[in-house]
C-alpha cells in the first residue's frame, strides 16, 4: 500500500472542495431528493467527511468504510438518498482506494462492493425512481472512478520502479567506469614497474665483480618487481577477461589527434585547439584527459549528431583545462540518441580520482559545453 504522511496541497484542495460543496448544496436545499430536515446537521456531516477526504490516504481503506456504512445506515432508515455531495465523495474515496491499494486485494474488492450497495441504495432511495439511463450513469461515473484510481496506482508504481532502475543504473555505471579506471591504472602500474625492473636488471650487470652486495641487493629488487609485475599482469587479466601476456593499449593527449580523425571519419566537424606551455603528464591524469575527451566527443556524436565541436587544451602553472564545446543539432530535429546514459557520471569520476572538477551545461546560444579542471 502506497501511504503518504501528511496531506499534501492536492489533498486540501480536493477536502475543500467537498467541504464547499456539501456546505453550499444542503444550504440551498439543492439535493437529488426533496428538501431535507435538520440542515444544520447534515452541514456538520459535510465537514466532518471533508476531514475525513483530507486523511484519506492515510486510511483510504477505513475512510471509505466507515463513510459507507454511514450512508448506507441512512438508508436503511428511510432518511431518503444521499445528495450529490454524498455520490462524488463515494467515487473520490473509491479512486483513492483503488490508487493506494492493490487491485487484488481484500481492501480493494470490498470497497466495489461497498460503493456497489451505496449506489443501489441511492437508486432504491430516490424520488422519483431513477430510470435505466439514471442507472447507467451512476455505473459509468464509478467505473471512471475506479479506473482513474487503478492508473494513478499503476503510474506511481512505475514511477518508483523507473526510479529504481535509473538508480541501478547510475550505481552500476559508476562501478563500471571505476574498474575501468582501475585496469587502465594497472595497465599503467604495470609499465612502471616494468621499466624499473629492467633498469634495476641494467645497473646490476654494470656492477663490478666485486660489489656483490649491492649486486645482491639489486637481484632482489629486481625479483621483487618481476613478482609484482607478474601479480599486477594476472589481477589485469582477471579484471579485463584477458590473457596476462594481451598488449597493454596506452592513451594520452599525445594521441589526440588520431582520437579526433576517428570522430572525424563519423561526421563529427572537430577542431583542436592547444594553448600554454605543454608539460609532461602524469600517465594516470593524461589517460583521464584523453578518456574524458572522448566521453564529452562521444556524447556530442550521440545527441547532437553530425555537427561542429571544438576540443581546446590549456596548459596552466599547476593545472590543466579541457573544454569540449558544440554547437548543437543541425535541422530543426535532433537526432534520437537512445538513452540518457551515464557519460557525465563517467567523466566526473575521473576528473575526481585526481581533485579536479567537471562541470557540464548547454551554452546560452545553442550547444553543449563540457569543462574539466584537473590540477598538475
Amino acid at each position: 500500500m502506497l501511504h503518504r504522511r501528511s496531506p499534501s496541497p492536492v489533498d486540501w484542495l480536493v477536502a475543500a472542495i467537498v467541504a464547499l460543496f456539501a456546505v453550499a448544496e444542503e444550504v440551498s436545499v439543492r439535493s437529488m431528493a426533496s428538501p431535507r430536515s435538520h440542515v444544520l446537521l447534515w452541514v456538520a456531516a459535510g465537514l466532518v467527511t471533508a476531514a475525513g477526504v483530507l486523511f484519506r490516504t492515510r486510511a483510504p481503506f477505513a475512510t471509505l468504510a466507515v463513510f459507507s456504512a454511514a450512508d448506507i445506515a441512512t438508508f436503511a432508515l428511510a432518511l431518503g438518498p444521499p445528495a450529490a455531495w454524498q455520490f462524488y465523495t463515494q467515487l473520490v474515496l473509491l479512486c483513492t482506494l483503488l490508487a493506494e491499494v492493490r487491485a487484488d486485494s481484500v481492501k480493494a474488492v470490498a470497497g466495489l462492493g461497498l460503493t456497489g450497495v451505496f449506489v443501489a441504495g441511492m437508486l432504491a432511495t430516490s424520488s422519483p425512481p431513477p430510470g435505466w439511463g439514471d442507472v447507467a450513469v451512476a455505473l459509468v461515473m464509478c467505473a471512471i472512478a475506479a479506473g482513474a484510481g487503478l492508473a494513478v496506482r499503476r503510474h506511481r508504481v512505475l514511477a518508483v520502479q523507473a526510479a529504481d532502475r535509473g538508480e541501478l543504473l547510475a550505481r552500476e555505471s559508476v562501478q563500471e567506469e571505476r574498474a575501468r579506471i582501475a585496469r587502465e591504472l594497472h595497465d599503467i602500474v604495470a609499465h612502471s614497474v616494468s621499466v624499473m625492473t629492467m633498469h634495476t636488471g641494467t645497473v646490476r650487470l654494470l656492477l663490478r665483480a666485486d660489489q656483490e652486495p649491492e649486486r645482491q641487493a639489486l637481484t632482489t629488487v629486481e625479483a621483487a618487481g618481476r613478482e609484482a609485475m607478474e601479480e599486477l599482469r594476472r589481477m589485469l587479466g582477471l579484471l579485463r577477461g584477458t590473457q596476462a601476456g594481451d598488449p597493454l593499449p596506452q592513451a594520452g593527449l599525445d594521441r589526440l589527434e588520431d582520437l579526433l580523425e576517428q570522430f572525424r571519419s563519423a561526421g563529427l566537424d572537430v577542431t583542436p585547439a592547444m594553448s600554454g606551455e605543454r608539460v609532461p603528464l602524469p600517465p594516470g591524469l593524461d589517460l583521464s584527459a584523453y578518456r574524458i575527451v572522448q566521453e564529452a566527443l562521444t556524447n556530442t556524436l550521440k545527441h547532437a549528431g553530425p555537427t561542429r565541436a571544438a576540443v581546446n587544451v590549456t596548459y596552466l602553472p599547476g593545472e590543466l583545462r579541457l573544454e569540449v564545446t558544440d554547437e548543437g543539432p543541425r535541422g530543426a530535429r535532433p537526432p534520437s540518441g537512445g538513452g540518457g546514459g551515464h557519460g557525465l557520471i563517467g567523466m566526473r569520476e575521473r576528473a575526481a580520482l585526481f581533485e579536479g572538477t567537471l562541470t557540464a551545461a548547454p551554452l546560452p546560444a545553442g550547444g553543449f559545453a563540457v569543462r574539466a579542471v584537473l590540477p598538475l
